[in-house]
């Protein structure tokens, strides 16, 4: 490995690159030359950049770089790239990519792979323990990627890494990407900020309608875009716009009780947009436990709206309304509750027609006693199709035309059709159109339908055979669910009522107030079966048969008596003379449906060299991409179809996204032109009075010369609570951090104090499985001060009200509350030396910590590991590998002691299954053994547990 002060980028290594366009060859040189923060727009190819960079410094050789911040996607994408740049170069000197995280990856082998150099992406936590026990050593990291620099605040993992890597390499590279400039402009100068924290100077900023980018993708290469605007159906329309007005009345609601917060960005354009419920949280989070009730509801409820804009556009009507059915049911109050705690959105006009016109779509009618024929008194099937599947079938057929009548000769691209869709759900929905959508209603049975010449017709595609079989099954889930509704409401009432005296009829059902039920479906009021507004029925009863009778009259040929069809013939072979039916499809006749996927699409494009690409829904992003490969391929022909429903949330949330984007970087463009340079410490250039100075130690009365030490304060930490951010702010306070795997504490503040830190959260899990006590217990065993920590998020109030919020029923959330202070009190009754620090913040904990250190001396962290362990057990032997400890804690029997007995004589949780009763019990006591053999004895299909 090179030392720190061999600059890297004096010698450009002979590497061959992947980046044909001028603005990615401009935003590589930059990089090269200086540390920056590159922020880029989605769809640029921000992956290819990253990859490039990394190759250049792999192809050196003689490196150590670590990749920061990328999760298993961007892994993937990476190693694959870099192997496919190294195979192309030809260089011996590159190494690829290394993964290092928690899979098996023990402290030895870690070590080794550093040794060696190369590229490693590392999970932020165990970089942090390998930096501060200097099992690898920073000062010789010839540089650091970080990715997803939007992400980084000054208490996260990755500005942690960085400042510790700054520390101590001055002269290693660094470099930070990004393509969501949004974040960038939330608060006072984040831009500034989120540099600061990175410890960078200088941002690069290329938008798309930078001078260079538009240069490169508006060419001569420039690719063939035919925007097609579908028009929604009229009911499609009254569904959107009744949404939207239950949206706007659920923002007025939420304005008007809550007056006192900055509701700037509380409008209905925002509401469209994912974000909106973590703006919403993020200023209601420090007053949630004064905000009523409603205004909790009414978050949620907006969340809930959303969603059901996103579904009416991408669902069919069949798969809508079935939604709807279970949003109906799931907002209902529960039996015997008052009308005030149903979600407000319900009670409106506009609810009424969403679930009126949803159910229109679907079917007319109603599902009634004397109901013989779908077509004549009782239901009659409407089946609305999605507009976009006729434009889509019309496109094929286009698409087809052109591949005969104009051929390219010159073209390099496969002649494969391509569809982005927005997510798996609308990919399956696409290809059973594309496969039904020439089959006859009823004519052909479904699994003979390729099979049978007179049931194709070629004239007009249709979604009417698709549609009835998906009405059939949502009559066949419809009569399940209202019977499994019709139970749940019989068992609730009798919970409710003690005894099924009070019902009548059947278990209950019969005093049910039918004026609190408003628009139910399913789970009705027996004695009063009349049916809603919305023609929907209450129960099941002896309507299955009718339901039954109508899904035979919707298909007679698919629900008749399939006991032939499923006799299969063992003896035969199925793989028999199969290579007379497979064949290798020529590209031509390929047609891909592929969700939207990131950069990973930037590879899609690559591998399946599509001719012609229909964007079924809109994305921005995609888009972007298109012209990348179309501009960096010259001999590449590419015709996209971009579809969208004009007027609708569809095209409104597509261009506010655009907007949002430009806007943002607008606001970066000249924060950076009004940025000042920021600064920080260097010690070693510190003056030595100075630097004498900041290591006074303050614990010794009045900080004298003769308490003056050369080391920080010093505090031992459990590996696990890197998970956290108060070892960041620790850190940040001049504290010198020991990382160790702790048996007693996650704290060693002093030798006699330690401190077991828990979130509320994890307070509540801790009582509830009985862990608490157990650490308690071995504290004050091992320590004259044990303290119990209880830390509050920094962003919300300090009281337990919001974590004991765990239901919608009113009064659930102070019981809750009340429990967890009883259980508090019972564990001061039982541990009187323990005891409990409250602190609002990680702020105030370090804050605290500095306290308790005065005066004290400093913690040893060799005495701090061995601490908990019986004699002659080896502490170096231990795994970092939490899963299998979770589930061993969770076992019968496995108490704190017995967990590391466990864990150090078997290597996996298979052993401990198959240990015998004598060893286990020689190992953890008879009782414990008994306890852990029984468990795993225990047969999964015996309800009265023991084994066979």
């Amino acid at each position: 490995m090179p030392a720190p002060e061999e600059p890297v980028e004096a010698s450009e290594p002979p590497v061959r690159l992947s980046l044909p366009l001028e603005y990615q060859q401009d935003v590589f040189h930059e990089l090269r030359e200086e540390d920056a923060l590159l922020v880029l727009a989605r769809g640029l190819g921000l992956l290819r950049l990253v990859t490039n960079l990394l190759h250049s410094y792999d192809a050196a050789g003689n490196n150590l770089i670590l990749l920061v911040g990328a999760d298993d996607r961007e892994n993937g994408w990476i190693g694959e790239a870099l192997a496919e740049q190294a195979a192309v170069s030809g260089s011996p000197k590159c190494r690829g990519l290394k993964l290092v995280n928690t899979d098996l990856m023990s402290v030895g082998t870690r070590e080794k792979l550093y040794t060696g150099g190369g590229i490693f992406s590392i999970t932020s936590r165990i970089l942090i323990v390998d930096f501060l026990s200097t099992l690898l050593d920073a000062s010789k990291v010839t540089g650091m990627v970080v990715l997803h620099s939007e992400r980084i605040g000054a208490t996260s993992q990755e500005a942690f890494i960085v400042r510790m890597f700054r520390q101590k390499n001055k002269g290693g590279f660094l470099k930070a990407f990004s393509d969501q400039p949004e974040p960038f402009i939330a608060g006072y100068q984040p831009l500034t900020t989120i540099m600061r924290n990175l410890f960078l100077r200088k941002p690069i900023l290329y938008p798309r309608f930078h001078v260079t980018v538009a240069k490169s993708l508006e060419g001569k290469r420039k690719a063939e875009v035919i925007e097609l605007e579908v028009p929604m159906t009229d009911a499609m329309r009254d569904i959107q716009n009744a949404v939207m007005e239950c949206v706007e009345v659920s923002i007025a609601e939420l304005r008007k009780g809550n007056t006192g917060l900055e509701m700037e960005d509380w409008t209905l354009d925002s509401a469209l947009h994912r974000s909106f419920d973590t703006i919403v949280r993020r200023q209601l989070d420090p007053v949630w436990h004064r905000t009523s009730f409603r205004t909790k509801q009414i978050v949620r409820d907006l969340s809930l709206l959303r969603t059901i804009l996103h579904s009416l556009l991408t669902f069919d009507a069949v798969s809508f309304n079935k939604y709807l059915d279970t949003v109906l049911a799931a907002s209902s109050p529960p039996p015997g509750s008052t009308r005030q705690s149903q979600s407000p959105w319900l009670f409106l006009d506009a609810a009424h027609t969403l679930f009126d016109t949803a159910k229109r779509r679907v079917y007319t009618g109603r599902i009634t006693e004397s109901t013989t024929a779908p077509d004549k008194d009782g239901l009659n099937p409407v089946l609305e199709g999605m507009p976009k599947w006729d434009l889509l079938a019309e496109i094929l057929e286009e698409v087809e035309r052109d591949m005969y009548f104009n051929p390219q000769p010159q073209d390099e691209s496969n002649g494969s059709i391509l569809i982005m869709c927005g997510d798996q759900g609308t990919c399956r929905q696409l290809r059973e159109f594309l496969q039904t959508m020439h089959v006859k209603d009823g004519t052909v049975p479904e699994g003979e339908a390729d099979q049978e010449e007179d049931g194709i017709d070629e004239q007009k595609p249709s979604a009417k055979f698709m549609m009835r079989r998906k009405l059939r099954n949502y009559l066949q889930w419809k009569r399940d669910f209202a019977r499994v509704s019709s139970n749940l409401f019989a068992e609730n009432q009798k919970a409710i009522n003690g005894t099924t005296s009070h019902g009548g009829g059947q278990g209950g059902r019969g005093r049910g107030p039918p004026n609190k039920r408003r628009r139910m479906r399913g789970g009705g009021n027996n004695a009063t079966a009349q049916r809603t507004a919305n023609g929907s029925v209450h129960v099941a009863g002896d309507k299955d048969m009718h339901i039954q009778a109508l899904m035979h009259e919707l298909a007679p040929a698919e629900m008749e008596d399939t006991a032939a069809t499923k006799a299969i013939d063992i003896g035969a072979d199925p793989l028999e003379n199969m290579e007379d039916y497979y064949e290798l499809y020529s590209m031509i006749d390929l047609v891909i449906i592929h969700p939207y996927d990131g950069d990973v699409d930037d590879h899609l494009l690559e591998e399946v060299k599509p001719r012609y690409v229909i964007m079924y829904e809109p994305d921005a992003a995609f888009i972007r991409r298109i012209e990348v490969y179309r501009s960096s391929h010259g001999s590449r022909q590419v015709r996209v179809y971009f579809m969208y429903y004009g007027g609708s949330v569809e095209e409104q949330r597509y261009l506010s996204a655009v907007r949002r984007e430009k806007d943002a970087f607008t606001k970066l463009i000249r924060e950076r032109g009004n940025m000042a340079l920021t600064f920080g410490h260097d010690a070693a250039n510190l003056d030595p009075q100075e630097s004498f100075l900041r290591t006074v130690n303050t614990r010794i009365a009045g900080g004298g010369r003769l308490g003056a030490t050369a080391e920080p304060p010093r505090v031992v930490v459990d590996v696990r609570e890197f998970r956290s951010t108060l070892p960041s702010i620790l850190h940040g306070r001049n504290m010198q951090l020991v990382p160790c795997q702790l048996t007693v504490g996650d704290y060693i503040v002093t030798p006699e104090i330690a401190v077991e830190r828990k979130s509320i959260k994890d307070l509540i899990s801790s009582f509830s499985d009985g862990r608490l006590y157990n650490q308690a217990e071995t504290m004050l065993q091992h320590y004259k001060s044990p303290m119990l920590l209880i830390e509050f998020d920094a962003q919300k109030a300090f009281t337990l009200e919001p974590f004991a919020d765990l239901s919608n029923t009113i009064g659930t959330s102070s019981m809750v509350g009340s429990d967890l202070q009883s259980k508090l009190v019972l564990l001061c009754l039982a541990f009187p030396r323990l005891r409990i620090i409250w602190s609002s913040s990680p702020y105030q904990t370090a804050e605290i910590f500095l306290e308790l250190k005065k005066k004290q001396e400093e913690p040893d962290p060799i005495r701090a590991v061995h601490i908990g362990l019986e004699s002659g057990e080896d502490p170096e032997g231990r795994t970092f590998n939490q899963t299998p400890q979770d589930m061993l804690r969770a076992v019968p029997g496995v108490s704190t002691k017995a967990l590391q007995r466990l864990i150090l004589k078997y290597e996996n949780v298979l052993e401990v299954a198959n240990a015998g009763d004598d060893e286990l019990s020689a190992l953890v006591g008879r009782e414990n053994g008994r306890q852990i053999r029984g468990f795993f004895d225990r047969s999964v299909w015996d309800d009265g547990g023991g084994g066979e």
